[in-house]
């Protein structure tokens, strides 16, 4: 059975930093295309950052340069941080592991960033 455990979302201040998990377990993520995708209340799931086989990264407009996303093969872990962190920042983060054939979606973990 293949899951997808997200971990590390909470209620910061605007510029404060998280760093958000997403453990697996059933895949190794080294054989996966990596994603974190987040949707905002009201607003359609949008794709933040991805993570190729190679570890190399990319992510949106929105979050360069504030967000970094990386991998752990050995621990079977992506992980998301995130500095400087806004209001429209705010949303549940999704982590999505993605191959040609099938793909699978964490249960999501909540960002809020509110003064």
């Amino acid at each position: 059975q293949v899951q997808l455990v997200e971990s590390g979302g909470g209620l910061v201040q605007p510029g404060e930093s998280l760093r958000l998990s997403c453990g697996a377990s059933g895949i190794s993520v080294s054989l996966y295309v990596m994603h974190w995708y987040r949707q905002a209340p009201g607003k359609q799931r949008e794709l933040v950052a991805t993570i190729a086989r190679d570890g190399a990264a990319d992510y949106i407009d929105s979050v360069k340069g504030r967000f970094t996303m990386s991998k752990d093969n050995t621990k079977n872990t992506v992980y998301l941080q995130m500095n400087s962190l806004q209001p429209e920042d705010t949303a549940v983060y999704y982590c999505h592991a993605q191959t040609a054939w099938i793909d699978y979606w964490g249960q999501g973990t909540q960002v809020t960033v509110s003064s």
